[in-house]
């Protein structure tokens, strides 16, 4: 039941963070505030239920490339038409992952000092 709620955290939450990216001019920013915090309590949610001790390190190489680019996604909005939702998506992706991987390498350290 943890495993599939996990799973449906992590599939919803891409799908806001497209959605925040695609129509971010069109919300309001009451709505869309909101839908960022629901973002990171989706990756709240990932983080606690979705990642295994064993998928630790590639979810967490995989959540930095993202941060990372996160992080470079200025450099999207140049591209014509399509740049500026390529970076706001980007950019949305980042903070749903943000906390989940807070949350993994949380995890990660605890079971370190338990060794």
């Amino acid at each position: 039941m943890e495993s599939k709620m996990g799973e449906w955290a992590f599939i919803i939450g891409v799908l806001i963070a497209v959605v925040i990216g695609l129509f971010a001019g069109n919300l309001g920013g009451n709505v869309q505030g909101w839908l960022v915090l629901l973002l990171v309590v989706l990756g709240l949610i990932v983080g606690l239920l979705n990642v295994s001790e064993k998928e630790t390190t590639p979810f967490l190489v995989a959540a930095a490339a993202l941060l990372i680019t996160g992080t470079a996604s200025s450099s999207l909005a140049i591209i014509p038409v399509i740049g500026r939702y390529l970076q706001d998506i980007v950019l949305n992706i980042a903070v749903f992952v943000t906390p989940a991987a807070i949350v993994v390498a949380l995890k990660a350290i605890q079971s370190l000092a338990k060794d």
